[in-house]
């Protein structure tokens, strides 16, 4: 018989996380949800997991489908293992005992069955019709009473799968057993998404509210929300040394000689403006062995190939240590895009990464109020992992308005996250458009924040000197407009 409280893994990627390192062995949970919640797949699902870690476990259904069409089903799943059957899993149907004999029969199997075949898995799959078996609310919770016995003293752990209640809203079995995750399905406008909850787990911490879960040919996978996943990072942050490379000679002298190792930098501009240009030459900034990521929702591995070739960047020099990463905007989930691409840096130990369209994350979800927080714990992340990352997001294209030349940029929502910031515009003037950079934001370091125009040309982006001619582009706009002051000359250009 147990008498510690040791946690027992379910073995479903990503529901121990939000367990917080499982179940406890020998106790009682209920798995509750609609049908078509993904139950059934769970519950066998950790019967497979549990039986290849060496344990006896046993299905028992309370439902009129035959088992063969149900392990038909199974047999698509890749946890499935036809040589576990019956020695390590076995399945017993006892809905006609329960409809014969009622409680107290099932009680006798079940008790007949664990001993019998050293059980230390149970997964009982229709609570609902012992719900409607018993005569009495008494009843039902004597029944609980004597599977928390039994499981006790078998020291096996029971899991009880049932139908959602909509007639009464805490059952009597909710007060009784150890545990209780629920299964459900929301919608977000035409779009489904699965969601888990655990209401209750006695004796222990757990992951609270909801969380994504998704079920494909290997079973049901769980994706805790990142933020509190990694309310506090994994790993102590490490990071130190020399500043890093931007990639980009002239961006490098505005921050004095680059960017700080493990920060965060957001190039913010409107379509066309060069962000996903800057985002290729800090990917490719470093020396040729430095495992670095691209990870992008827009342009996909062949398309940013084929733009790093034409603009002559050495990315045939890095293709042994750089990873181009595309994850479509489609039915993407928040929490698993970003466990992809953490998982994809735990890989690779990479040291740079670029997120092109970091508002891309923010699209995957309608709960906007959790964005900041989404971003600030991924970032954190990426800080204590001695990452440092260069998002570009896009802004409104406006141009630029008469002494307000950055009109339309609007950094509210990142600078919480980002130790630096640099805003792109494109500044119409006449039948010429220019660029412009400049930097809004730069945490902890002496920088040069005027406003420098620069080109696209083979090579990547190259700024200005000085800021003499985005001065004189400025001025040009304002008399264009209709402002009164004479244009700046241009030293450069002075004896044309």
């Amino acid at each position: 018989m147990t008498t510690h409280n040791d946690r027992l893994p379910t073995g479903v990627p990503g529901l121990d996380a939000v367990l917080g390192g499982g179940v406890f062995d020998g106790g009682i949970y209920i798995i509750q949800g609609a049908p078509g919640a993904g139950k059934t797949i769970l519950g066998n699902q950790i019967c497979f997991a549990h039986a290849a870690a060496g344990r006896r476990a046993l299905y028992m259904t309370l439902l009129a489908e035959s088992h063969s069409r149900m392990l038909g089903h199974m047999q698509r799943m890749s946890f499935f293992d036809e040589t576990a059957i019956p020695d390590r899993v076995s399945f017993i149907g006892a809905f006609k005992i329960l409809d014969d004999d009622g409680l107290r029969g099932l009680l006798d199997v079940i008790r007949r069955e664990v001993r019998g075949r050293q059980i230390r898995t149970l997964v009982l799959d229709g609570l609902i019709t012992v719900h409607e078996k018993a005569s009495s609310d008494l009843e039902l919770k004597k029944f609980i009473h004597e599977l928390q016995a039994q499981a006790a003293f078998t020291d096996c752990t029971m899991f009880l799968l049932t139908s959602a209640f909509d007639h009464q809203k805490y059952p009597p079995e909710h007060t009784m057993v150890d545990g209780l995750v629920e299964l459900q399905t929301s919608l977000h406008g035409r779009r489904a998404e699965r969601e888990l909850q655990v209401h209750k787990l006695r004796g222990g911490w757990f992951m609270g509210g909801r969380h994504s879960y998704r079920i494909t040919e290997a079973g049901v996978a769980a994706f805790p929300r990142i933020e509190a996943l990694l309310e506090t990072p994994s790993v102590w942050d490490r990071a130190e040394g020399p500043k890093v490379s931007t990639g980009i000679a002239g961006l490098d002298r505005m921050f004095g000689g680059g960017v700080d190792q493990h920060s965060v930098t957001v190039v913010m501009g409107p379509a066309g403006s060069g962000k996903t240009t800057a985002g290729l030459q800090f990917l490719l900034g470093g020396p040729p062995d430095e495992p670095a990521i691209h990870f992008g929702f827009h342009e996909n591995p062949m398309a940013l190939t084929v733009k790093a070739k034409a603009l002559r960047l050495p990315i045939d020099a890095h293709k042994d240590s750089v990873r181009l990463l595309w994850r479509p905007q489609t039915e993407a989930i928040l929490d698993e895009v970003a466990q992809e691409l953490l998982g994809a840096i735990r890989q690779s130990g990479a040291r740079r990464l670029v997120i092109d369209g970091i508002e891309g994350f923010a699209k995957l979800t309608d709960e906007r109020k959790r964005v900041t927080a989404f971003l600030s714990a991924l970032c954190n992340e990426l800080r204590a992992r001695g990452v440092t990352t260069l998002a570009t997001t896009e802004t409104d294209h406006v141009g630029v308005i008469p002494g307000q030349p950055l009109a339309g940029v609007a950094p509210t929502g990142l600078s919480p996250v980002a130790e630096n910031i640099i805003a792109l515009r494109l500044a119409p003037l006449r039948s010429e458009t220019h660029r412009l950079m400049t930097a809004l934001k730069a945490r902890d370091s002496r920088t040069d924040m005027r406003m420098r125009r620069f080109e696209i040309v083979e090579g990547g982006i190259v700024l200005d000197e000085d800021n003499s001619r985005a001065e004189r582009i400025l001025r040009d706009i304002g008399l264009q407009n209709g402002g009164s002051q004479p244009p700046l000359v241009d030293p450069r250009v002075a004896g044309e």
